[in-house]
């Protein structure tokens, strides 16, 4: 298998591991592959944690960064998870929104301040349609929900 073209680096302040643990704790097939610990010469102390590669699902990489307090993240930036089923968004509303916020239409900020999106892999595709009042429906129908229903959802999409 080719390696990763594109990694996403998340900027921590001085919790990238407590939030690593935390993610691979959630996701199946997910570990740590390598830590980096700050030098004697870095500008964090020594031995600590400097940057963590990890991998959620067995394939997607990412990096956590100790970067420092200087950068803090927005929604301007997500991870989306694409969900097949209602127990599936329940579960992973459930355990990354704990200690976290809860926000519209699928949106949620973890406990350490990234954004997700919990999004039943079947809403994209309704929100593609060719209906444009089938698509409608389903925008409405999502618009007033924090965490998705697919339930509703589907029936806003059939008309009920």
């Amino acid at each position: 298998m080719p390696a990763q073209k594109i990694t996403p680096c998340l900027w921590f302040d001085a919790n990238a591991e407590a939030a690593v643990n935390h993610y691979i704790s959630i996701f199946k097939n997910s570990k740590i592959l390598s830590v980096t610990r700050y030098g004697a010469a870095a500008p964090g102390p020594e031995g600590s944690v400097m940057s963590i590669t990890f991998q959620l699902f067995g394939n997607q990489e990412y990096v956590a960064l100790n970067g420092g307090p200087l950068f803090k993240f927005t929604e301007a930036v997500s991870l989306m998870v694409n969900c097949d089923t209602q127990a599936e968004i329940d579960e992973l509303w459930s355990r990354l929104s704990a200690g976290g916020t809860e926000q519209q239409c699928g949106w949620l900020k973890d406990k350490f301040g990234l954004s997700w999106q919990i999004v039943p892999r079947r809403f994209l595709a309704m929100m593609q349609d060719d209906d444009a009042e089938r698509v409608q429906r389903v925008f409405q129908a999502m618009l007033p929900m924090k965490k998705l229903d697919l339930a509703r959802i589907e029936a806003a999409y059939r008309g009920h």
